[in-house]
C-alpha cells in the first residue's frame, strides 16, 4: 500500500538529508524504505534519513528523557543504507533548523535547545554561522588500527575516538594524497571494530595554527552511507585527534575544511570532563512529498 511522505530537505555543509515529522511514532520507515528515500537516482537524495519523533513515544527517547527532561524532541537517525546511526553531527543542526522552522519548538537568543539521540542528550545553541551544538565527552577508543584505502599508496596507522558514535582518523601526507584517495571504497580496517567506523583522512595545513586557531584538511567515508562532503562528528573527532598527535600546546579551537565547506570545533572543560563543540550552517534547502511502498 502506498503513502505520501511529506519532506523537507536540509543540509549541513553538504552533509544532506532528509527530515520528515512524526510527534507520535506512528510512521517509522523500514530500512528499506529509508534506502529508498536516499537513493540518488530513484529516491528524493541524502546521506541520512532524520525522523522528528517526540521523545516520550519511543523506547530511546525514554533514556533521553531520564537523562534531560527537556529533551522534548528525539533525532531518529538513519544511514543512507537504511542501518541505524547513534549521532550525527551536521544533522543535529540541520534537525534543529527544521524544528524551528516546523514551529515544533523555539530557541531564543543566548538559550540552547536539548535534543534525544541514542548516543544521549545534545544541546544546540545559536553561533555567528548557524548552530553550535555540545558534543559532550569525548573519548579515545578502538586502539591504533591499520587502515588500508584505495590509491593510498601503503596501510596508515589509525586512531580510533568515540564521540558517540565510532571513529579512526588517518593522517596523510599532503594534499595530493588526500585528493588521491578514492572513497567510494570502503577502507579496511584491521582490527575491524565491532560496530564499524567512519574513517576520516586528514592533512594538517601550514602552518597548522594561525592566529591562535588548528587548521586541519578532511575527507571522510562514512560507515552506512560512503564519502560524504561533510561529517560533522567526523570534523570533531579530526580535530581531536590532530591535537592529541601535536601535543602539549596545541590549540582548543580548530577549524576543519571538508569538501562541503568549513566548520568549527572547539574543545572545553564541563563539570564531567573535557566537551568538545562543533559550530557550523544548517540550510533547508526545499519540501517535497515522495510516494512510498
Amino acid at each position: 500500500m502506498a503513502f505520501d511522505l511529506r519532506f523537507t530537505k536540509g543540509q549541513g555543509t553538504g552533509n544532506d538529508f532528509v527530515l520528515f515529522s512524526d510527534p507520535d511514532g506512528e510512521n517509522p520507515l523500514s530500512p528499506h524504505q529509508i534506502a529508498a528515500v536516499c537513493d540518488r537516482h530513484f529516491g528524493v537524495g541524502g546521506d541520512g534519513v532524520i525522523r522528528a519523533v517526540r521523545s516520550d513515544c519511543l523506547d530511546d527517547g525514554a533514556a533521553a528523557l531520564a537523562e534531560d527532561p527537556h529533551a522534548t524532541w528525539f533525532m531518529d537517525y538513519w544511514n543512507a543504507d537504511g542501518s541505524v546511526s547513534e549521532m550525527c553531527g551536521n544533522g543535529i543542526r540541520v534537525f534543529t533548523r527544521y524544528l524551528l522552522d516546523q514551529g515544533l519548538a523555539e530557541l531564543h537568543p543566548g538559550g540552547s535547545i536539548a535534543i534525544g539521540t541514542r548516543a544521549g542528550v545534545r544541546r544546540v545553541s545559536h553561533s555567528a554561522d548557524g548552530f553550535q551544538v555540545d558534543m559532550g565527552l569525548w573519548r579515545l577508543a578502538g586502539g591504533e588500527p591499520l587502515v588500508r584505502a584505495k590509491e593510498v599508496p601503503v596501510p596508515r596507522p589509525g586512531l580510533g575516538i568515540d564521540v558517540g558514535n565510532p571513529h579512526v582518523v588517518v593522517a596523510l601526507a599532503d594534499d595530493d594524497e588526500l585528493a588521491a584517495a578514492d572513497l567510494a571504497y570502503e577502507p579496511l580496517i584491521d582490527p575491524v571494530p565491532p560496530a564499524g567506523a567512519n574513517v576520516e583522512f586528514v592533512v594538517p595545513a601550514e602552518p597548522l595554527v594561525e592566529d591562535g586557531v588548528g587548521r586541519i584538511r578532511m575527507r571522510v567515508h562514512e560507515r552506512g552511507s560512503g564519502e560524504t562532503l561533510s561529517c560533522g562528528t567526523g570534523a570533531v573527532a579530526a580535530a581531536l585527534a590532530v591535537r592529541y598527535w601535536a601535543g602539549a600546546g596545541a590549540p582548543n579551537d580548530w577549524r576543519v575544511q571538508v569538501p562541503g565547506g568549513v566548520v568549527g570545533v572547539r574543545m572545553f572543560e564541563g563539570p564531567d570532563g573535557e566537551h568538545v563543540a562543533l559550530s557550523g550552517p544548517a540550510e533547508l534547502v526545499f519540501d517535497g512529498v515522495l510516494s512510498l511502498a
